[in-house]
């Protein structure tokens, strides 16, 4: 069992970036309410918005009834009505939720007890407001120059964006410039899903429930979605669909334009945003997972602002952005915010409490926007609060809640783990000193950044969080959809959730291997130490791969081997167990393959097994030929068997998990 120490810049111990809606008591339980008013309440006034609280009426809307109280000024649906989509609005309850607002100087408390005592009023919800931390935010020059050494030349030459080399949560060299404990393979094995050409596909949209992003980016401005049937800043809601200028997204905050140079904004709609689709291969800037391949294929981001500055995050803001989402075509929301860990300790308990959000949240899941998967895919980061359980929404058994990873694939000081933690994804963490003035702000996750924030007009930089981690797993899954829709498959909401959550690479080999992970201020003083085997199976499945999915969209089973000497694989789950009978005729593999896992010399074949030695931590495919019930192929003139083959995926890394599996 070894010891791992990180060094951390004091600031940086208190910054984490992932935004947080705060705590609330259940309602009713000091006995201020009487039992029946009480469940009718999702929660209490704690933290709440004034002006305005939500209702659910029990049947069909009773709106003149709230009217009718003193100090209401109107009543008004919380989802605007969307043609078309009448019945499932109703099958999920959204025209039964609607807001109140209040007159000028009356008591919220009182009014919504008042709202509560009326027989046609199901529901009472508070307009709790999410509260915001700062983000730590290291902005970088507008471009670096491209990285010249050899080693990088060969392992980031697929695209010619001069950070790319700069992005190890994509592919993870080792280089200690970062890290001095950077682990080699500590990545999202992206770059050869890459080569699969799934690099995106325009008609996957996905919605980035966060800040606002900048649209104009020009790293992100050709991956942007655009509302076809609104005209810009004129002010009328052309296309019908109850918002105003909704041309790249709708800010919730501000009823209005998105909007991301506010003050207090930190950029981490933009950030979040470029992870997931970044234009690649545009020589600037950075690469996103689904960002393309410089050819207008990259999928498209939708911004659905829920925070402004220092505003924003409210209930119903929220759930306003989920319904657009769902409406206008979003396949995937990435959500990097949510209860802190502990608040809610099962899905009943969220659900109970829950309200316009979670209808919101059924509804996007239950709407259907692309031909591979029959729903919307929704995915939350797990929470900075370094707690044994993920925090909700994203802890909810139908939903992909994400925890981080360092650079050392370990996981980070801050992350939540253990129960709800469903897999996990590169999130940074500050590095150790590399001089006496400063620390490695390249082990953080480097995206797009507005070049309005930062005192030197840079357009990309360095965060970390569960937040960053989140945008990963999003960014593969909008490639696994991409292939799924180039392939012609389709799945169900949880076949497709079911397949990201098996597409993990294992963590708990590396995990067992420590003892502790210390981190140290740069003052010389122990921050936190980490216990690793508080950690062992609890960062969800393992750390999203890439190249398992779509093996799995593929339908191509994997097989791994550890690299640096001669393995074998058992051809038996591919053939049967008739594997060693068999007669085999031969294998093929491209040159791109063979590249990518350093293949040394030629693999064979004997007594059904693949014999193959691997150099490279990487993954590629094989072709393999056989004879079924005879020696050779029957032909016109001889009697004989049946040509019979298989491809299978090899994955390399160097070490194998625990029981000789695969996740």
């Amino acid at each position: 069992m070894r010891k791992i120490t990180i060094y951390l810049a004091s600031a940086l111990a208190v910054c984490l970036a992932c935004t947080r809606i705060v705590e609330n008591d259940i309602p009713g339980q000091d006995g201020e309410l009487a039992p029946a008013l009480a469940t009718k309440f999702v929660n209490t006034d704690k933290a709440a918005a004034p002006g305005s609280f939500l209702v659910k009426f029990a049947s069909a809307p009773e709106t003149g009834e709230i009217l009718a109280l003193q100090g209401v000024k109107a009543v008004e649906r919380v989802f605007p009505p969307f043609p078309g989509n009448e019945e499932l609005e109703h099958q999920y309850g959204l025209d039964l939720w609607y807001s109140v607002e209040m007159e000028e100087g009356a008591d919220l408390k009182e009014l919504a007890v008042a709202a509560a005592s009326l027989d046609c009023v199901g529901k009472v919800e508070y307009n709790t407001v999410a509260q915001k931390p700062e983000s730590d935010v290291k902005p970088v020059p507008v471009q670096n120059a491209p990285a010249t050494k050899a080693s990088y030349v060969d392992e980031f030459a697929q695209f010619n964006d001069p950070q790319f080399s700069n992005q190890w949560h994509y592919i993870n060299i080792g280089d200690k410039a970062i890290s001095k404990t950077v682990y080699k393979g500590g990545d999202i094995s992206v770059k050869d899903a890459w080569r699969l050409a799934t690099c995106g596909d325009p008609a996957v949209i996905v919605a980035v429930v966060d800040e606002g992003v900048k649209y104009s980016h020009p790293d992100l401005a050709a991956n942007m979605w655009v509302n076809s049937g609104e005209i810009p800043d004129n002010g009328i809601d052309d296309d019908g669909n109850g918002y105003i200028d909704d041309v790249y997204g709708y800010n919730f905050v501000d009823n209005g334009a998105i909007t991301w140079t506010r003050k207090n904004d930190d950029g981490h709609g933009t950030h979040t945003a470029g992870t997931i689709a970044a234009v690649n291969n545009n020589r600037i800037g950075v690469v996103g997972v689904a960002g393309g391949s410089g050819k207008g294929d990259g999928v498209r981001i939708m911004s659905c602002q829920i925070f402004s500055g220092d505003y924003g995050g409210s209930v119903e803001q929220c759930a306003r952005a989920f319904q657009y989402a769902a409406n206008m075509g979003a396949s995937l929301v990435s959500c990097s915010f949510g209860y802190p860990a502990g608040v809610f300790r099962s899905d009943g308990a969220y659900k109970a409490n829950g309200g316009a959000e979670y209808s919101a949240l059924r509804y996007f899941m239950g709407k259907r926007n692309n031909a591979a998967v029959a729903g919307g895919i929704v995915i939350f980061s797990a929470g900075n609060d370094a707690q044994p359980y993920a925090g909700y929404p994203g802890a909810l058994a139908d939903v992909i809640s994400v925890s981080a990873l360092g650079p050392d694939y370990l996981p980070t000081y801050y992350t939540n783990y253990g129960p709800g933690c469903k897999i996990s994804a590169p999130g940074g963490e500050v590095g150790e000193p590399v001089s006496a003035a400063g620390y490695s702000n390249r082990a953080m996750v480097l995206s797009t950044y507005p070049s309005e924030l930062d005192v030197n007009g840079g357009e990309y930089a360095y965060m970390q969080g569960t937040s960053m981690a989140c945008p990963h797993v999003t960014g593969v899954a909008a490639l696994g959809i991409s292939y799924a829709l180039k392939l012609g498959k389709s799945y169900t909401t949880e076949e497709f959730n079911s397949m990201i959550v098996g597409s993990a690479k294992d963590i708990d080999a590396r995990i067992n291997k420590f003892g502790t992970k210390t981190l140290v201020y740069n003052t010389g003083h122990v921050y936190k130490t980490m216990q690793m085997y508080e950690y062992y199976h609890k960062m969800g499945t393992g750390c999203i791969d890439a190249w398992s999915l779509m093996m799995k969209i593929e339908g191509t089973p994997c097989s791994q081997v550890a690299i640096g000497s001669r393995t074998w694989v058992d051809l038996s789950p591919y053939f049967g167990s008739a594997s060693t009978s068999l007669t085999y005729t031969g294998l093929e593999m491209s040159a791109e393959d063979r590249a990518a896992i350093g293949l040394e010399g030629e693999p064979e074949l004997n007594y059904g097994r693949l014999y193959l030695k691997a150099t490279k931590i990487g993954s590629a495919k094989i072709k393999i030929s056989a004879v079924g019930g005879g020696s050779a192929v029957g032909t016109d003139s001889t009697i004989g068997g049946m040509a019979i083959s298989r491809e299978i995926s090899i994955i390399t890394r160097d070490y194998t998990a625990f029981g000789g599996g695969w996740l």
